[in-house]
């Protein structure tokens, strides 16, 4: 660790709550690539964990930020805001109609979701939602408690009421865990925290089927995987199923705190002023950057581009098994990869830092890669090469 790095991690030792372990200070990103303090470049492939869906200081997204930074920064929803209104048109038209409630993160995205389903269930006196084991829906407390994993709960005990859970591909255990409470099944299309784990289209219509007849709502939690980072817009789309409600954060806002709910028509007219409500939802910096996002993404046809690429790592890092046999498997759809290793991943993770590509992970043994949706096939290609040299640093002889 350099002087200048020392320096600020003393000042996080003193002054910041002990709730992350950063390696390295950034200072300057561009596409995807970025610089720490001491100058080092490394390629990024974690785009801020899925945020930064069109790379780093986009000059699209940034002059849409500093436009609307220059009128003012914030109002409130006292007033109408005017790109909240023409976001919420460019969702529409995208879902097909849905209508949306902006808030700030994932986690505010679907605990607001869940309150909508629960007020849709209000008169039949069902509120509870089945979520899945190893998913991962945000850290407020009752996100904790529809958060079937015990690492995410520990210690915050007693968290709200109102969550069963199930296993992730296996319909049968939804059935079980369907009682007369239930209202809604909340699922990710693909888990991504969870270990990059894929909903088979199978068990897809079977929630579905399952929805229609027992009279529930299809919630999908899409913070991670939408806004093309499977290779289209939404992942729902690649499945044969439409949920009742979704919930999108990470990239829409291209590196603004955003995210959204988009519900049914008839979902979202059961709310009447005062029900939800947040101060900085729907900010009009953000709401700016998300237009400007959509429009990169579709100028720049970045959903082709992402299934393009998304071959190309996949087929990268599943070369790399024929001569690491620590690499168990490769794993995942579009720009949304992890590669499963005997052992640590984080020690993986570090010593593709140490090589010049940063990842993360994914859970205990999986390696997850995030790769901004406009990287390019050559800084890709190199990128494969730095992280086979890493391999080889770990484990050639």
């Amino acid at each position: 660790m350099s002087k200048k790095t020392e320096e600020i991690a003393s000042l996080y030792d003193q002054y910041v709550m002990p709730t992350y372990a950063p390696a390295i200070a950034l200072k300057h990103g561009a596409g995807s690539k970025v610089l720490d303090i001491d100058g080092i470049q490394y390629y990024d492939l974690t785009s801020g964990i899925a945020t930064l869906a069109c790379g780093h200081c986009h000059p699209e997204i940034t002059a849409a930020i500093e436009a609307q930074l220059k009128d003012f920064a914030h109002a409130s929803n006292l007033y109408y805001n005017p790109h909240m209104a023409t976001l919420a048109q460019t969702l529409a038209r995208l879902s097909g109609g849905y209508k949306s409630f902006f808030a700030n993160s994932g986690a505010e995205a679907n605990e607001n979701m869940v309150k909508i389903a629960r007020l849709w269930g209000q008169p039949t006196g069902r509120y509870e939602v089945i979520t899945f084991n190893k998913g991962f829906h945000g850290r407020t407390l009752a996100m904790c408690a529809a958060t079937a994993q015990e690492k995410i709960q520990h210690g915050f005990d007693p968290l709200p009421t109102g969550f069963a859970y199930a296993d992730y591909n296996d319909l049968e255990s939804v059935k079980a865990a369907i009682n007369e409470k239930t209202v809604a099944i909340m699922v990710e299309p693909i888990q991504g925290e969870g270990g990059v784990i894929e909903a088979t289209n199978e068990f897809l219509q079977g929630l579905a089927d399952l929805c229609k007849e027992k009279n529930l709502l299809l919630l999908m939690d899409e913070i991670q995987t939408g806004m093309g980072r499977t290779g289209s817009m939404f992942a729902w789309e690649q499945t044969p199923v439409k949920p009742d409600m979704f919930t999108l954060a990470k990239a829409l806002g291209g590196g603004l705190p955003l995210s959204a709910v988009l519900a049914r028509p008839d979902l979202a007219d059961l709310l009447k002023p005062g029900m939800l409500g947040t101060t900085f939802g729907g900010n009009p910096c953000a709401c700016a950057a998300a237009l400007a996002v959509i429009n990169v993404i579709e100028k720049e046809n970045l959903l082709e581009h992402t299934r393009k690429v998304g071959e190309q790592l996949r087929e990268g890092l599943e070369a790399l098994m024929d001569t690491y046999p620590q690499i168990l498997e490769v794993r995942g759809r579009g720009l949304l990869v992890g590669m499963v290793v005997e052992g640590s991943a984080a020690e993986i993770v570090e010593e593709c830092r140490l090589g010049g590509v940063l990842c993360c992970t994914a859970g205990a043994h999986v390696v997850r890669f995030l790769p901004p949706l406009n990287i390019s096939e050559k800084n890709l290609s190199e990128a494969l090469e730095m992280i086979a040299d890493s391999f080889d640093q770990l484990f050639g002889e």
